[in-house]
């Protein structure tokens, strides 16, 4: 079975041997990849919508793999009793989102010995509440697929010291390990934010605010790590 380029990297990242779940799975590509190269050795496939529910049924069901892939609909990690997973994979939605699905379930996620996410916005949001809720960030990729690039954060249970302010928008070990798209994900990062300034600048009241500075001052870091480069 061939998986994009995003699912590919975040397949990667599973450990051997683990027992997975996918929240969000949408057609379950991600564990049925897993499972037939003998990456992990069960999975759920979780969708909270009825569509893509139905879509991963129908793939496991053609991939006659019923019994090594649970199928289930519901809301985020509600459908993974604790320890049932040790891996969970949430993929494709928002930062905030993915915090909100660790949070509703703290039983199931205090059992997880490894998890891997990619948000697609609010990345920093995810590494501060992995470093505040004992998450220790283990691994780090970037990968480019349709002209987009992606962020992928794996972390298992651990302490970790605080970091510079700034790389948790970057990623704390993509700025380590110098990722060959680094550059390219400062620059994104720098647009994005000189965009939000830009709109911002519109209102009086917008630039004497304290969002206004914090998000100049942060600007200002992001342009001196590209120099870095």
């Amino acid at each position: 079975m061939k998986i994009g380029e995003r699912l590919q990297t975040i397949a990667d990242m599973v450990p051997v041997g683990m027992a997975m779940a996918d929240i969000g799975t949408d057609h379950a590509y991600l564990p049925i990849y897993l499972i037939t190269n003998d990456i992990v050795t069960q999975a759920i496939a979780g969708d909270i919508h009825q569509g893509p529910y139905l879509s991963a049924k129908n793939a496991v069901a053609t991939a006659q793999l019923e019994q090594v892939i649970s199928v289930r609909r519901g809301n985020g990690l509600e459908v993974v009793s604790p320890g049932e997973a040790e891996v969970v994979v949430i993929a494709g939605m928002g930062g905030l989102n993915i915090i909100d699905i660790l949070r509703s379930c703290p039983a199931v996620t205090a059992a997880l010995k490894y998890l891997i996410v990619q948000p697609m916005i609010a990345a920093a949001s995810v590494r501060m509440w992995m470093q505040s809720n004992g998450w220790q960030i283990v691994n780090e990729q970037l990968v480019q697929e349709d002209g987009k690039l992606y962020q992928i954060i794996a972390a298992k249970p651990g302490e970790s010291p605080p970091f510079e302010p700034i790389l948790y928008e970057i990623g704390p070990l993509l700025w380590q390990g110098r990722h060959p798209l680094l550059r390219l994900h400062i620059e994104e990062l720098i647009e994005h934010l000189r965009g939000v300034l830009a709109s911002m600048a519109r209102s009086a009241e917008a630039i004497h605010s304290t969002k206004y500075r914090e998000f100049t001052n942060k600007l200002k870091d992001l342009e001196d790590k590209r120099t870095c480069l």
